[in-house]
């Protein structure tokens, strides 16, 4: 036969404070106490656990890094196309045995291909540094991400209250 119990929480073993005393003690506690009120927590930004040493804004700084890359190289290949034929081949080619998934192991690699590929990689890491500083439209980014979250959101809630009060009706 099973049984159960149920304890209230004053009666549960300590093993956390409610609010830690310092972050020295608790470096994962992301909030700071308000020194007017003790038990209130004061919280700057989120922690996100499971991203070791790198913080999330960094992961998508790196896969915005490659992207800038993929970029690079459709303007290059763009440009090429029009005016220098035989380097427009000569990239398609060197793109189809290498993968664009590391833009720096990508350039990297074109480097050491020829002196002709030496020369497409120093246009592409160009055309990467212009695009990134000069045309990526910063603003409009964080703008479209927030947007689609928030349409993301507002869609699946709306979808599971058809979805349950659909059930409910039902029975």
């Amino acid at each position: 036969m099973e049984s159960s119990a149920t304890l209230p929480l004053s009666q549960l073993p300590f093993v956390y404070p409610a609010t830690p005393r310092s972050n020295k003690a608790y470096p994962f506690w992301p909030c700071k106490r308000r020194s007017s009120l003790p038990t209130r927590l004061r919280c700057n930004k989120m922690y996100v656990p499971g991203f070791g040493e790198a913080s999330p804004e960094a992961k998508a700084a790196k896969h915005l890094h490659n992207f800038f890359t993929y970029v690079a190289v459709k303007i290059v290949a763009a440009q090429l196309e029009s005016y220098n034929p035989e380097a427009y081949e000569e990239l398609i080619e060197f793109l189809g045995r290498h993968s664009l998934n590391d833009g720096d192991k990508f350039c990297a690699a074109m480097f050491r291909e020829s002196s002709r590929h030496k020369n497409l990689a120093l246009r592409i890491m160009e055309v990467r540094s212009a695009y990134c500083k000069n045309d990526f439209e910063w603003d409009n980014l964080k703008r479209l991400a927030l947007k689609m979250v928030t349409e993301s959101n507002t869609r699946l809630m709306t979808e599971y209250v058809l979805e349950t009060s659909h059930v409910e009706s039902e029975k």
